[in-house]
């Protein structure tokens, strides 16, 4: 099969919905797009988009995921690392499986992902993670994915260090409480995120994929190793 001619491609994990389906979406105007989801089946998808079925938790995804977007498109031009895992970690309860799974999707699948596309990308490419302010704010009740988070902007500066020299830049942007209708809060809840934000309201998906824009377009050519906050003025 003969690979379809793009001028850039942007590849966004965990797109299915919410965020990162808006993200996809707002890539798309400017991208091929390519999507993984695992368990959530897209509802809603870019005309033309590429999607691919993976477990981010397997080593064994992250070279075939590489591949079906090289097969379908030819190359890759913009990585969005924005699958993840939220799962808790109550400090009096301990399964390690279910705790590894929080890095392994957090950490190690950006790491891989990167490994198997690295020989692909050309100058001027860019990676994206999608961080939390719960990197350096820790939340109550989910200590690990807040130290994931934390590994994973870690990374991102070391990623920027090691990959400037080829001109590949990597940032992350780092979400607050957003508004995703596919997953509603509970309305008190809700309100005292809301009561916490200087701006006085809930970032929506929209809000995050600007950001990303921004970070994969041309406008953002000289910033590297950053972690942009997008969260309204969150617990300023």
């Amino acid at each position: 099969m003969t690979a379809r001619v793009a001028p850039k491609v942007a590849l966004v994990t965990g797109a299915a919905r919410g965020i990162g389906q808006a993200i996809a979406t707002s890539l798309s105007e400017d991208h091929a797009v390519a999507i993984t989801h695992l368990t959530t089946a897209p509802n809603s998808l870019p005309d033309g988009a590429l999607v691919v079925e993976a477990d981010l938790t397997d080593p064994q995804s992250y070279s075939r995921v590489v591949d079906a977007v090289l097969a379908e498109f030819g190359r890759l031009d913009v990585i969005v690392n924005n699958a993840g895992n939220i799962a808790g970690s109550p400090v009096d309860s301990f399964d390690q499986d279910a705790l590894r799974d929080i890095f392994d999707e957090n950490v190690l699948a950006p790491a891989g992902l990167l490994a198997a596309a690295l020989p692909h990308l050309e100058r001027g490419a860019s990676v994206i993670g999608i961080s939390s302010v719960n990197a350096v704010l820790p939340p109550k009740g989910a200590a690990l994915y807040g130290a994931s988070k934390a590994a994973l902007d870690l990374w991102t500066r070391a990623m920027a260090k090691e990959l400037g020299p080829r001109g590949i830049r990597v940032n992350a942007v780092a979400p607050g409480a957003v508004n995703i209708p596919q997953a509603p809060r509970d309305a008190a809840l809700t309100q005292a995120f809301v009561e916490m934000t200087a701006l006085g309201r809930l970032a929506e998906p929209s809000d995050i994929a600007d950001a990303v824009c921004f970070l994969a377009s041309d406008r953002a050519r000289a910033i590297t190793g950053e972690v942009l906050t997008v969260s309204g003025g969150y617990r300023l």
